[in-house]
């Protein structure tokens, strides 16, 4: 079963050590042997901020690890929901956050997400199989 990573987790593993890196560098290993680890160009993007060139970024998000998808249309329509649900609540950001595409991304094709920070994917795509600390402790 292919696994959408989320930059949080990337974050752990190639810039920031933190008390999760150890808890990423061991889920990034076992979602690998159960299919493949996926990225998209919003994950892309905001990796993108810790390195000085592509070249860098791409040798750290090299393609034969993680394999690279656009997002789907279908998606797009699924985080401008999740949006709208999360204004209807109270939420003050002017336009959709990241998360809303990147777990509507892995809602619509049937992936896992790989997070240490479920709780928007959670409240807005509570069926979305997550792998995250309380779920997949070490």
């Amino acid at each position: 079963m292919a696994t959408l990573i989320d930059t949080n987790v990337l974050i752990d593993v190639f810039h920031t050590p933190s008390t999760f890196t150890e808890w990423s560098m061991a889920q990034l290993a076992a979602a690998r042997r159960v299919g493949p680890l996926l990225i998209n160009p919003l994950i892309y993007a905001e990796m993108a901020a810790g390195y000085t060139s592509r070249e860098e970024l791409e040798a750290a998000l090299t393609p034969s690890l993680f394999r690279r998808e656009e997002l789907p249309w279908e998606a797009a329509f699924a985080a401008g929901h999740a949006f709208l649900q999360y204004r209807r609540s109270g939420g003050d950001r002017r336009s959709p956050l990241p998360d809303f595409y990147i777990g509507a991304h892995a809602m619509m094709r049937g992936y896992r997400l790989l997070s240490r920070d479920p709780a928007k994917y959670r409240t807005y795509f509570p069926l979305l199989p997550l792998i995250t600390p309380e779920t997949h402790p070490l």
